[in-house]
């Protein structure tokens, strides 16, 4: 697999990473079994970049994780963790106290005495701006409790800010075809920065694989059927933001612009692959099947500049009027 330089790390992941939100929780239940079969079939596949947090099923995601990798010291995994939705989500939280101690219990997790990579969890808005917030996880690199700092944003303001910050290595950023925004400027301002980009709901939570329909029932513990309307957490980890029935009726859309063989998945992740500034794209994966299928996506030929101009014209019609403002 193709490996990309992470921004200010110094490092280099695959170009599809595997998210691990969906072995903690949220996603519906998975065994300890599938878990370890996912990450092994990832590492099989050529990824060395898991993106994972502190309260992905209250630590679980985290400490199979730190298990996997114990028995496979020799995997080259680089480990993205994030921290800071512990806590009430109140600027006054983000001091070098609580980073220490939540960065205490990731460690004790991942079974590390430096973590590879700490990204402040789609914080208020108000700590992309707060100089003692960058001072403290200065402090924290400075300690070898973190080897660097990134930042997981909701909107492409609070990205824009992030990347003036000379510490930050990497922004993660919603980025698919259903949310093209970060692409006017935010992927731009990083490249220009040396910033990386991590992009994350890249199927926007599986509408873009083109297998959901209006019958299609989701457990009760998953976020696509408690959060549709932000009732949880930000709207827009949920469908990227996009109300279902629309994005049933662009995902069948986005379907017939696919080509050669590819899946609709593999197209969407194709796309984000392919766009300039891209470090990993971070897709979940419950199977050892979805992990395959989506790492082979990096293998596939850039898509062509009429399917590219295609689906930004689909996003301009079907969904900029309800999602662009808002993220």
């Amino acid at each position: 697999m193709e490996q990309r330089g992470l921004g200010r790390t110094g490092r280099a992941v695959s170009a599809v990473g595997l998210g691990t939100w969906q072995l903690g929780a949220d996603w519906g239940a998975v065994t300890e079994p599938d878990a370890f079969a996912v990450l092994d079939a990832a590492v099989e596949s050529g990824v060395t970049f898991f993106d994972t947090a502190d309260v992905y099923g209250d630590g679980r995601s985290e400490r199979l994780i730190g298990r996997y990798l114990k028995d496979r010291p020799d995997a080259g995994v680089y480990v993205a963790t994030k921290m800071g939705r512990r806590a009430e989500q109140l600027p006054e939280n983000y001091v070098l106290d609580n980073f220490r101690a939540w960065n205490d219990r990731s460690r004790a997790n991942l079974g590390v005495d430096t973590l590879d990579l700490v990204q402040l969890h789609c914080p208020p808005s108000s700590v992309y701006s707060s100089d003692e917030v960058f001072d403290a996880l200065d402090t924290l690199v400075a300690q070898e409790r973190i080897g660097a700092y990134a930042v997981s944003v909701e909107t492409c303001a609070e990205a824009l800010t992030a990347i003036t910050r000379p510490g930050v290595a990497s922004v993660q950023i919603i980025l698919n075809p259903f949310r093209t925004k970060p692409l006017e400027e935010v992927l731009p301002a990083a490249r220009a920065a040396g910033v990386g980009i991590i992009a994350r709901v890249p199927l926007a939570s599986g509408l873009l694989s083109g297998t959901y329909t209006g019958e299609t029932v989701f457990a009760a513990d998953d976020h696509r059927a408690y959060n549709r309307l932000g009732e949880a957490f930000d709207r827009g980890e949920t469908f990227s933001g996009v109300d279902y029935g629309t994005g049933l009726a662009a995902a069948a859309e986005f379907a017939g612009l696919v080509a050669g063989g590819a899946t609709p998945a593999q197209t969407a992740l194709r796309w984000i692959i392919q766009q300039p500034g891209v470090s990993s794209v971070i897709p979940g994966a419950r199977s050892v099947a979805q992990v395959r299928a989506n790492s082979a996506a990096a293998g596939l030929p850039p898509l062509t500049a009429p399917v590219l101009e295609a689906v930004q014209e689909l996003y301009d019609r079907r969904l900029r009027a309800s999602v662009h403002p808002h993220w």
